[in-house]
């Protein structure tokens, strides 16, 4: 399976227990309501499929996790620390009030001034802002997403709209 036909859910922590347990820190909202029975775990850059054996959701944010044939702490730990997903046609549609700034990731940009920048890369949450990141020009552009950046969003086109600072671009091209 290839990382774009993928949703990550959260990553592996630690070992938990003698026997294989794996902890999940969740963050995806509602994974609880998903139902699936197998992962994929992100080993030196591919997704290798495991088999869920048991998974249980003691706290928000946190699931432990038994898998098939992962049945030892060494085994276990091997895979503390891995990205875990889960395959898009499992991924829940959201309605339109419940779309994020993060959901912007895979949009094409397009700038008032520069037309269209390209897609969307990575959406980032930093305390004080939200950050997008793409490819512009062969370099990786970050710009804000906030009220003074955005002019519109048309969901059904998959495009965001933007007035970027002037001069913004030309940091990351000179």
């Amino acid at each position: 399976m290839k990382s774009e036909d993928t949703f990550r859910i959260g990553t592996f922590t630690k070992a938990r227990g003698l026997k294989g347990e794996l902890q999940l820190y969740v963050d995806f909202d509602n994974l609880d309501s998903i139902k699936f029975n197998a992962v994929f775990v992100d080993i030196a850059g591919k997704l290798v499929p495991y088999f869920v054996k048991s998974i249980k959701y003691p706290m928000a944010n946190t699931a432990y996790v038994n898998l098939e044939e992962v049945d030892t702490v060494e085994k276990a730990t091997v895979l503390a620390k891995k990205d875990v997903f889960l395959p898009n046609k499992l991924k829940p549609k959201k309605a339109k009030e419940e779309f994020t700034l993060k959901d912007l990731k895979g949009f094409i940009a397009i700038d008032e001034t520069l037309g269209e920048l390209g897609e969307i890369t990575d959406v980032m949450e930093y305390p004080q802002q939200i950050i997008a990141s793409l490819q512009y020009q062969n370099r990786e552009v970050l710009f804000p997403l906030n009220g003074v950046t955005i002019k519109g969003i048309d969901l059904e086109g998959g495009e965001v709209y933007l007035d970027l600072p002037e001069g913004l671009l030309d940091v990351y091209l000179d």
